[in-house]
């Protein structure tokens, strides 16, 4: 993972730097992470799986902590991070609602149904990704899933959003093969791979069709949904 002195210099101005970055698509963070966690709440309900104790991994200032509790119905939501600025802020922000800890102090246990992680692997050091699956797996209990959300680098408004945002600037990029074999390298069954947000607002009159592009390879970013093993 990241260093957390990399996180904590944005600790404050994280909002306005991903916003910044992202205004050629007329919308804000807010908007693309309600629409993930309304994604990921769709899936869990297609596949009848209960989400009473959620993890959010790389969870940032929070706010898509709270999203995970409302959206999904959880009991209980779990922030992780390596900033411990960023989970100062969370705790301020969303503390009554969730916990949040850093990777170190928290331990994982296997009580997770459901983990939610996004824009985090591209800033993994490549040669740390697998510990990082390990890790979530461990957090999941047998048969928890796992929703992956990356940026999607076949898509060019991506790269444009992701060289404009100063700490996406030098990432390394996973593509949906690379990210579905990672997770199968740690015995996770991939369950779909879903490709969303390909229309800016100036096109939010398309919209409706994305409802049909999911297996089309070019939305901005992509969820990968995988389900730990039962045994």
């Amino acid at each position: 993972m990241s260093d957390s002195a990399e996180f904590d210099r944005f600790a404050d101005n994280y909002d306005e730097c991903l916003n910044d970055a992202l205004a050629a698509s007329g919308e804000t963070k807010e908007f693309f992470a309600q629409a993930r966690v309304e994604w990921l709440a769709r899936c869990l309900k297609q596949y009848g799986h209960a989400a009473r104790h959620a993890l959010d991994y790389g969870c940032g200032t929070g706010d898509t902590t709270q999203l995970l509790r409302e959206l999904l119905g959880s009991e209980s939501v779990l922030g992780l991070d390596v900033s411990t600025l960023s989970l100062e802020r969370a705790r301020a922000r969303h503390g009554g609602h969730a916990r949040f800890q850093t990777f170190a102090e928290y331990s994982p246990d296997g009580s997770v149904d459901v983990a939610y992680c996004n824009g985090v692997f591209h800033h993994i050091p490549v040669a740390e990704r697998t510990d990082a699956i390990r890790y979530i797996s461990r957090c999941l209990r047998p048969g928890g899933l796992f929703g992956l959300w990356e940026n999607n680098p076949w898509n060019p408004g991506t790269q444009y959003v992701m060289h404009k945002c100063e700490f996406d600037r030098d990432a390394v990029k996973l593509t949906p093969p690379e990210a579905a074999g990672l997770l199968r390298q740690e015995a996770f069954e991939i369950l779909r791979t879903d490709f969303r947000f390909f229309f800016p607002r100036a096109l939010k009159m398309m919209r409706p069709a994305e409802w049909w592009l999911t297996k089309f390879p070019l939305g901005g970013q992509y969820q990968v949904l995988a389900r730990k093993p039962i045994r």
